[in-house]
Parts: structure tokens; C-alpha cells; sequence
């Protein structure tokens, strides 16, 4: 069982950069795949950027070049950078893991694959 908790959120003005944090429970954090996804109010959960357990990074469409994941394994914590935000980021972030056994040759691009999920929190973007 992982528990994850989401923090930095929070409100920013356009153009302006956040740095999100995921803290993992458990002792093999490393070998997870983690993967973060956001959700807007009447919108699906979009896809925005994930890293494998050997260092692979994906990132969607919509934040390539503004965001990079990155993980701390000795503190149990993997990041999202966003730079040069828009109103348009502006939405609930959500941290998700699966185990790396687990995930193999399946999308990490995709929240059906994951098994674990943070609360969330809020990122809010003025123009």
C-alpha cells in the first residue's frame, strides 16, 4: 500500500512557476513508476507528466517545455516543476504511482493504469 500526499499548490499569477511535491509512503518508493495528472472543473483528468523507475520521462502535449518531474528516492518524493504558467493550468493536481513490475509496457500516459492516488491540490493561475 502506498499513501500519497500532494502540497505547492496554490494561486500564481500567469508567466509565474510552481514546484509541486508528492510524498510517498513505504519503503520501495524506487521502484515505482509516478506520474502526475490534473483535472479542471467539467474537463477528464489530463495526462501531464510521468517518470519511470529507470528515469524515463513523458510528458503531455500541453506542458512540454513548461514542466519537468523529477524524483528524490532518500525522501520519498517525486516534484513537478511548471514554468511560464497559463490560466490554463489552472486545475486540480493529482500524484499517482504504480509499482514498476506492475506498469510494464502499460501507458503511464493513461490514470487507469495507476493503483495509487494523492488527495490533490490546487493550482490556480490568474491572467
Amino acid at each position: 500500500q502506498v499513501q500519497l500526499v500532494e502540497s505547492g499548490g496554490g494561486l500564481v499569477q500567469a508567466g509565474g512557476s510552481l514546484r509541486l511535491s508528492c510524498a510517498a509512503s513505504g519503503r520501495t518508493f524506487g521502484s515505482y513508476n509516478m506520474g502526475w495528472f490534473r483535472q479542471a472543473p467539467g474537463k477528464e483528468r489530463e495526462f501531464v507528466a510521468a517518470l519511470r523507475s529507470v528515469g524515463y520521462t513523458y510528458y503531455g502535449d500541453s506542458v512540454k517545455g513548461r514542466a519537468t518531474i523529477s524524483r528524490d528516492n532518500a525522501k520519498n518524493t517525486v516534484y513537478l516543476q511548471m514554468n511560464s504558467l497559463k490560466p490554463e493550468d489552472t486545475a486540480v493536481y493529482y500524484c499517482a504511482a504504480v509499482a514498476a513490475g506492475k506498469g510494464l509496457g502499460l501507458s503511464l500516459t493513461l490514470p487507469r493504469t495507476y493503483d495509487y492516488w494523492g488527495q490533490g491540490t490546487q493550482v490556480t493561475v490568474s491572467s
